[in-house]
């Protein structure tokens, strides 16, 4: 007969100094167990002892020592007293950062050490300069750690390992999606050009209804916040059954970490040749563009929770074929329920104000429809119509040329309202089944919001190249469009 279990009657911890004021000590002493009333258990009452010892350490009492530890049994009354006693000591500051191994000066790489020598040793400041090396993706190995062996007045220097990665990367591969057709991509990354730590990137994409080619140079700053001042160039040749566009594009960007935020912003020169609804037309203009962004995933290939968020705007006055101004708001949220299951929404906002909506090339009008938009309705057949006096020029130059479509002349809107929920269930580690929901409408005026929902289901397979989404779509309650779409997806959740 088993009986009772003895109980905690007394839970006594103390420290000398002022340890106990740090949060992370107060957190782990808060988390104690077995707490006074619960049962006696030694392995938690050891894996807890060894959790305040962790947060003294990482609070910078690199001395503090375990100098009492008891546990007192009465088997008459059936109760445990746990008496526990740490000698602490001074907490320690932050000394000289060393640097080992790495391929760049220690001037170039101090940039990434977010503190001050002198301030406070916490583990916190320690991982977070690991992590801003594990970011910067210059380096196969970045551990960083405190030299406790040349510790000395109170002070630690910070020892840091380095190992480069691979300079060049090359990147290929083969893809699908319903709104692209077959293609293949490809890709050059040099890590670093230089002893500063410049960094390059050319990228190409060639498939059936689109053909893109961008090149980035990178220049890092100095500072703890990721600051770098980006410059691109970008080639767009895309035909949809809604739109053509050859277009060329300039940005030069300044980029940085801003409150958890990554914040963008800098000048953009666009400029081709584009049609829409059959209707030729071309533009040039310079703006410029602002964004933050954020994203958050507690696994970034499967994430159970986490979200995205990008809010843009961007405007032009003046200069090139037209004004406009316009704001753009991206998010998506996921979290887990039970084991199994995950239930994800999205949402995207926009609105164009502009002088002549004629000159805006495609990318910069709001379509609704596709595998990211309305599923139920092919990519980007959802806009206001073609005005009625240019049908019959769009129905000529269709006539004229067999590869043009005939049907989906929409020209786009200035603003976009679209919202989704969904829910997947996974049967399998590797195998589930999704079901949506998703409405809204791309329009130009409110009084000629129409809104479309589009449902469905799909299969979603976790393959060794990432999540392959496959998706069919329904409209519902719509006289004009009925039918099915497939949609195929191949990416990351966020």
């Amino acid at each position: 007969s088993a009986g009772e279990p003895v109980r905690i009657a007394t839970l006594d911890i103390r420290l000398d100094g002022d340890a106990d004021g740090q949060a992370p000590v107060q957190k782990a002493i808060a988390a104690f167990v077995p707490a006074k009333g619960q049962p006696l258990d030694h392995a938690l009452y050891e894996k807890s002892k060894a959790g305040v010892q962790a947060a003294l350490f990482g609070s910078g009492y690199l001395e503090a020592e375990l100098v009492g530890h008891r546990v007192e049994v009465s088997r008459a009354a059936n109760t445990a007293d746990i008496h526990l006693e740490w000698k602490v000591g001074a907490r320690f500051r932050l000394g000289k950062t060393v640097f080992e191994g790495g391929q760049f000066p220690d001037t170039f790489l101090d940039r990434y050490v977010p503190w001050s020598e002198g301030d406070f040793y916490t583990q916190d400041k320690v991982l977070e300069l690991q992590q801003r090396l594990i970011d910067a993706d210059y380096f196969a190995v970045a551990q960083v750690q405190p030299d406790i062996e040349h510790a000395h007045d109170g002070t630690v220097p910070i020892k840091v390992m380095l190992a480069p990665a691979k300079r060049t990367i090359y990147t290929g591969g083969l893809f699908i999606g319903t709104d692209t057709g077959f293609g293949v991509r490809g890709g050059v990354t040099r890590r670093w050009l230089n002893s500063r730590g410049h960094k390059g990137k050319i990228e190409a994409i060639v498939a059936e209804r689109l053909k893109t080619v961008n090149a980035t140079y990178q220049i890092p700053l100095a500072g703890p916040d990721n600051h770098s001042l980006n410059f691109g160039f970008n080639y767009r040749d895309e035909n949809t059954d809604t739109s053509k566009s050859n277009t060329f594009g300039l940005a030069a960007t300044d980029s940085a970490v801003w409150n958890g935020w990554t914040r963008t912003y800098g000048m953009k020169f666009l400029t081709g040749d584009f049609e829409v609804a059959n209707i030729p037309g071309n533009t040039t203009l310079l703006y410029p563009e602002a964004s933050l962004s954020r994203k958050r995933a507690d696994d970034p290939v499967f994430v159970r929770k986490g979200y995205s968020l990008t809010f843009a705007a961007r405007a032009a006055a003046f200069v090139g074929s037209t004004d406009f101004a316009q704001v753009t708001a991206d998010g998506k949220w996921i979290r887990g329920i039970g084991e199994n299951s995950r239930f994800i929404a999205r949402g995207s906002l926009g609105a164009t104000k502009v002088t002549d909506f004629d000159k805006l090339p495609p990318e910069l009008r709001f379509f609704g429809g596709g595998d990211r938009s309305i599923r139920g309705y092919g990519y980007q057949t959802i806009g206001p119509p073609l005005p009625d006096e240019l049908v019959p020029e769009a129905l000529a130059r269709c006539a004229a040329d067999k590869n043009r479509d005939c049907q989906t002349l929409v020209v786009g809107g200035k603003y976009l309202i679209v919202g989704s929920a969904e829910y997947e269930y996974y049967f399998k580690p590797n195998w589930g089944i999704a079901t949506f929901v998703d409405s809204g409408d791309a329009f130009s005026t409110f009084d000629d919001y129409r809104q479309k929902i589009g449902v469905g289901f799909g299969v979603r397979w976790r393959s060794p190249v990432g999540m392959v989404r496959v998706d069919l779509g329904f409209p519902v309650h719509d006289d004009q469009n009925s039918g099915v779409e497939l949609h195929l997806v191949i990416g990351p959740d966020l």
